[in-house]
């Protein structure tokens, strides 16, 4: 019998380590004191078969390599932030998050804060335990306030369920939820950011932090909210711009805040909001209650038992559930149709509720589930996060979000030997993207049915113009003034002096200031720029 050494790094729940005690190929090392000392870890990781962590260690590079008979690493919990997931994809480690067990314990935190910056009840109890009877801490009701969400994910989902029945009027800002979801879930829809924060009395966010959602809440962007509004942030520290929020608090913009997250945590002295007037802080509780913890302890021990016994990969951030011989066949499709819908997502409409997958020729021909679940991976990456998505949740993420999936299949060849196709599309527009290899490597052959050729990688720059002469040298021109490299270019038209395409395959991404100036020259008529990293 093959005997399996599981390390516990971080502490989880009881009945989860009972769990994995009790199956007798299993030695269970709970070991509590690792945390910073990597030395250490690399010694009691040595002849580990599993390792289960929580936030507090960091599984380096240098503990995946120390760690020779590792096969699985368990995150209790949502982020794989203190893994690294490349080192472990590379030594053949799965790992294995827990997305959903959190997710109403973080809802009911970030709406307690709500209601304890509506009533001011911390300050309220400052006073009381200084030996004040003071009753100056006069609060604001929440009924009939419009609350806006920004993110409607499993979180925001269920703060909607709370708002709802303390009869608040719930609107959201989610460039990924479609209009049937939204109409379900008994919130209103708003298609501009700005238009929701200009509506609302109280903000909460529960998006994922990234280059597009850093500082969402600006200075700018909350001095265009009503006078007073109330802003709960429990979902990442960055979402909002901590400094502009602690001017804003003290200029009485802002009426109030609550915050859980910070962009440096923990806080340090000097940390701008720590002065600031009508605020409630808690230090990044969202996730702690014994019921989150019970459930992902419980979880994680549940999906690492399962890996080591039986080989199934549930949840899985790096590794998709197949055998063998079907990853031979599918393997070089698996990570081209990932890239597919990471470039699809760039271009997409706004509100697209529908996704398709068209394969033909050879590819056609094969079970093409998991090169299906890459793409609907690369194309929510960008809403949901790439930490919570993944091969085995990307079908139900889409569902969340109301986002319809459909594949198809034509075993005949097309002009291509093998030809993956992905459309999104909304009722009155769609994007197509279609990717074929070329002597076994990956092309993009068709952009919105023009045809095209480009290697995906990089950053890819396209620009749709009316067709006239003059539109490539002035494109050249903007860009090598901004040292801006084109590697390679592709050139397409429907008909002469109709519309025509240019795909510019770049060296370096180009910055916002630079599309700007591209946007201006005359007969431009859309620029998208998509990053494939």
């Amino acid at each position: 019998m093959t005997r399996h050494k599981i390390l516990i790094a971080d502490p989880i729940s009881q009945t989860g380590i009972d769990l994995l005690k009790a199956e007798p190929s299993f030695e269970v090392e709970v070991n509590l004191g690792l945390k910073g000392k990597e030395a250490e870890f690399c010694a009691a990781a040595k002849d580990a078969s599993a390792i289960i962590v929580r936030s507090g260690v960091k599984v380096t590079a240098k503990v995946l390599e120390a760690a020779e008979k590792l096969m699985v690493v368990g995150r209790a919990g949502v982020g794989v932030d203190n893994i690294d997931v490349p080192a472990a994809s590379k030594r053949g480690v799965v790992v294995m998050n827990t997305p959903g067990g959190n997710t109403v314990s973080t809802a009911e935190h970030a709406f307690t804060l709500m209601l304890s910056l509506a009533r001011k009840i911390p300050q309220a109890h400052a006073s009381i335990v200084s030996g004040k009877w003071d009753r100056k801490f006069q609060g604001t009701e929440i009924n009939k306030k419009t609350l806006a969400i920004l993110g409607m994910g499993r979180i925001g989902t269920e703060f909607a369920k709370r708002a709802t029945a303390f009869g608040m009027r719930v609107i959201a800002y989610d460039p990924y939820l479609t209009a049937n979801r939204a109409q379900m879930l008994q919130v209103e829809l708003f298609d501009k950011l700005d238009d929701a924060v200009a509506e609302a009395d109280f903000i909460t966010l529960h998006m994922p932090l990234s280059s597009e959602t850093k500082h969402m809440l600006s200075e700018e962007r909350l001095r265009r909210a009503k006078k007073g509004v109330r802003v709960i942030n429990c979902a990442r520290g960055g979402l909002v711009d901590d400094n502009a929020l602690a001017k804003l608090l003290e200029e009485g913009q802002v009426g109030g805040a609550a915050v859980d997250v910070y962009e440096v945590e923990p806080p340090p002295a000097d940390y701008p909001l720590l002065k600031a007037p009508n605020i409630v802080f808690t230090p990044h509780l969202g996730a702690s209650t014994e019921e989150a913890q019970e459930s992902v302890g419980i979880e994680i021990a549940e999906q690492v038992k399962n890996n080591l016994l039986q080989g199934t990969v549930v949840n899985a951030v790096n590794m998709p559930n197949v055998d063998p011989k079907t990853l031979a066949e599918i393997g070089p499709f698996l990570r081209f149709g990932e890239i597919l819908g990471r470039l699809v997502s760039q271009i997409a409409p706004a509100r697209a509720d529908r996704l398709k997958v068209t394969y033909s020729g050879k590819l056609g021909a094969l079970d093409t589930t998991l090169v299906s679940r890459g793409v609907l991976k690369g194309y929510l990456e960008k809403p949901i996060g790439a930490d919570q998505v993944n091969l085995i949740n990307a079908i139900s993420t889409a569902e969340s979000l109301g986002l319809r999936f459909t594949e198809s299949h034509l075993p005949e060849p097309t002009e291509f030997a093998d030809l993956i196709e992905v459309q999104v599309s909304n009722p009155d527009h769609s994007a197509v993207i279609s990717g074929s290899f070329f002597g076994g490597d990956p092309r993009i052959v068709k952009i919105n049915g023009r045809r095209v050729e480009a290697k995906p990688e990089g950053t890819l720059l396209l620009l749709e113009n009316i067709d006239r002469p003059g539109m490539i040298g002035a494109y050249g021109t903007i860009l090598g003034k901004n040292q801006v490299n084109i590697a390679n270019m592709s050139l397409s038209r429907n008909q002469e002096g109709g519309t025509a395409l240019t795909l510019l395959s770049l060296d370096t991404t180009p910055s916002d200031a630079v599309i700007s100036e591209l946007e201006k020259v005359e007969g431009v008529k859309r620029i998208h720029c998509m990053a494939l990293a």
